[in-house]
C-alpha cells in the first residue's frame, strides 16, 4: 500500500494518473526496460501512450526508486490458503 500511495502522489502533483506515472517510471529506467501494458479500451491506449510525455525530476525518481525496490514489493502471490491448492 505504501507503494502504491507514493505513486498516487507523484500522479497528483504531475495531473496525471497513477498508471501513467508507473510507465513513465520504467520508461526512466533505460532504454533497455521496455514495459508492455495491457489495455481494452483506446482511451486506455492514449493514456498509456500519453505517459511516455511525463517527465520525472530527480526527487520523484529516487521516491519511487524507493516505494518500488524489489524488496519493498515482493511476497508471496499467495496467501497461506490458496497456496495449499496450488499444485492440487
Amino acid at each position: 500500500m505504501q507503494a502504491a500511495r507514493t505513486v498516487r502522489d507523484v500522479a497528483e502533483r504531475l495531473k496525471a494518473k497513477p498508471g501513467q506515472v508507473a510507465l513513465a517510471w520504467l520508461l526512466h529506467k533505460g532504454g533497455d526496460i521496455v514495459p508492455i501494458p495491457g489495455t481494452k479500451r483506446r482511451a486506455y491506449l492514449e493514456e498509456n501512450v500519453a505517459a511516455a510525455a511525463i517527465e520525472l525530476d530527480t526527487a520523484q525518481m529516487k521516491a519511487l526508486d524507493a516505494a518500488l525496490a524489489p524488496d519493498k514489493i515482493s511476497g508471496p502471490r499467495y496467501g497461506e490458503k490458496m497456496m495449499a491448492m496450488v499444485d492440487r
